[in-house]
């Protein structure tokens, strides 16, 4: 389907790519992987034609069709919604305007042309492109008073729904995108995972959502040491035989016949899993070509997020009683009564992001509610990730004397534990005297991570905290906090985040609080509460 030969990519001295060669074949959906500035979105744009590199070339097979999931929303802006998606397909589009064009200015001169024409809308079924077009976007919750609507005049999140919409219209052989799950809401990327589970085409793919490259990929491309190296699987696949190959290199002493049981072991077991789940029919070929000679321990570096408490809190964490905050004229929440218990991992969400920031900001003292109280447990510890943390970054204090603002005991202002403290957050040797203004998305996240942990609290608070992070330090948040001893309110965008930390499941609505003692996966499936949802939001 797709063939790269002898692809080099240079920036100065810093080389990406080295000399790759790699194959993409028919029916297989990839997930590309590879620590932040590893070139991933580069490499999707030299495939998709956006950027040349530096030597070598991309090679796609005659009559077949490429896609890309557009990444600049104001492109579209002068054309209406179902005219953006139908451009998807150029080579159909193209067809179509140039027949409107001669309809427009009919002679018998052009008569011959049109008939040309004709014969290829027809071949390519366009006389049913419009209602295709339609359907799609009412897949993805685009109503149709939406469908004439000029694309400058809709909100940011319907717009990236109709960019989807446009990249995977008209079947491309082959897709490509870039973080699409990045600004939509849960059922959107639901319905696009199962979308893509059916999809008998080739799909490469870039993203930091482990449940979606868990749910549609049958391989993972990982860009590592300059090239590019496919491995069977999904990313949990990937991220577990990679951590067990590591695992068995420091197991010196144990026979090779031994390592090579675990792993065969490790592959039943996992085989078994993924024929249980929901995509278990275009999962199975995933399965079947799981193979232990594809197992190889990974270079990436985790950071070493652990939280422990100072001390245990009691029984009562937190009391919330008829909150309510609105914004202008906008009600956010209202009357929302929470009652908080020891061992409590709640996910927070709402269709309105900015309800969930205004009910952590409230609690955190930042924020006036409209109308009620909170009171926390005495013998509660809270520390707070904010979804804006730019305020903590404005000195040109080195990170050593940044992160020492937070220490609770003389033997941790010591320089050397502070930089060993750094170290395992993956700031080592000269990182760890980089000045605060200067850090990336990612490193400020771990910075404030690093400040949580030097709290030792009891309660955490996360809004949004996996945004800017990169697949190692998500994965190594997400198992931390697994394995807190303590209570956690969170909100995340990240499925995979909500469905193995939370117990509990509470949204906000205009109309008070939904509050359900269950996974994130029970509570999205289960239709009574569906039906509740609908009704508080109207």
């Amino acid at each position: 389907m797709l063939s790269i030969n002898n692809l080099s990519v240079q920036f100065g001295k810093r080389i990406l790519f080295d000399e790759v060669n790699t194959v993409f074949t028919h029916g297989n959906i990839y997930g590309v992987i590879g620590a932040n500035g590893a070139g991933k979105s580069t490499f999707l744009k030299i495939i998709a034609g956006e950027m040349d590199p530096t030597a070598g070339n991309i090679h796609l097979e005659p009559g077949k069709r490429m896609s890309v999931l557009n990444q600049n929303h104001n492109m579209f802006d002068e054309h209406t919604v179902l005219e953006t998606v139908l451009m998807g397909n150029k080579v159909l589009y193209k067809i179509k305007t140039e027949m409107d064009a001669l309809y427009l200015d009919y002679s018998d001169e052009n008569a011959d042309r049109i008939g040309e024409l004709q014969v290829q809308f027809e071949e390519m079924n366009g006389w049913n492109a419009d209602s295709d077009a339609a359907s799609m976007l009412s897949n993805l919750g685009i109503t149709e008073d939406y469908h004439y609507t000029l694309m400058g005049d809709l909100e940011g999140k319907i717009k990236v729904r109709v960019l989807l919409a446009q990249a995977l219209f008209g079947n491309p052989d082959l897709l490509i995108m870039d973080e699409p799950t990045n600004d939509l809401d849960f059922e959107t990327i639901a319905w696009l995972e199962n979308f893509l589970a059916n999809y008998e085409n080739t799909v490469i793919v870039v993203s930091h959502d482990r449940h979606f490259l868990d749910a549609v990929c049958t391989h993972i491309s990982d860009i590592d040491f300059s090239k590019i190296n496919h491995y069977s699987g999904n990313y949990t696949f990937w991220y577990e035989s990679s951590q067990l190959a590591a695992k068995q290199r420091a197991q010196q002493n144990k026979k090779a016949e031994e390592k090579k049981q675990e792993l065969e072991e490790f592959i039943r077991r996992f085989s078994a899993n993924v024929a249980k789940s929901k995509q278990a029919t275009s999962r199975k070929k995933m399965i079947s070509k799981l193979n232990i000679s594809e197992i190889k321990p990974s270079s990436r570096r985790y950071p070493a997020i652990i939280f422990d408490q100072e001390r245990e809190a009691g029984d009562q964490i937190l009391n919330v009683q008829n909150l309510s905050a609105s914004v202008d004229s906008d009600v956010l929440f209202k009357g929302v009564d929470l009652n908080m218990a020891k061992g409590d991992k709640i996910v927070l969400f709402s269709k309105d992001s900015r309800a969930t920031t205004a009910f952590y900001e409230i609690l955190n003292g930042n924020q006036k509610p409209d109308s009620g109280t909170f009171d926390w447990g005495v013998t509660t510890i809270q520390a707070y990730l904010p979804a804006e943390n730019h305020s903590f970054f404005e000195s040109d204090d080195s990170l050593v004397d940044w992160l020492r603002q937070w220490v609770k005991t003389e033997e941790e202002r010591d320089e050397v534990n502070i930089r060993s403290f750094l170290g395992k957050m993956i700031f080592s040797g000269e990182e760890a005297l980089k000045t605060c203004r200067v850090l990336s998305g990612g490193e400020k996240v771990r910075c404030m991570l690093s400040r949580m942990m030097m709290q030792r609290a009891n309660v955490l608070m996360l809004d949004e905290p996996t945004n800017h992070l990169d697949l190692e330090s998500i994965t190594a948040f997400n198992n931390s906090l697994k394995n807190f001893k303590g209570s956690v309110i969170f909100t995340t965008h990240d499925h995979e985040f909500s469905q193995t930390v939370a117990n509990r499941v509470v949204e906000l609505t205009p109309n008070g609080a939904i509050d359900r003692y269950m996974t994130f996966d029970e509570y999205l499936d289960n239709e009574g509460v569906q039906e509740l949802r609908t009704k508080m939001y109207s």
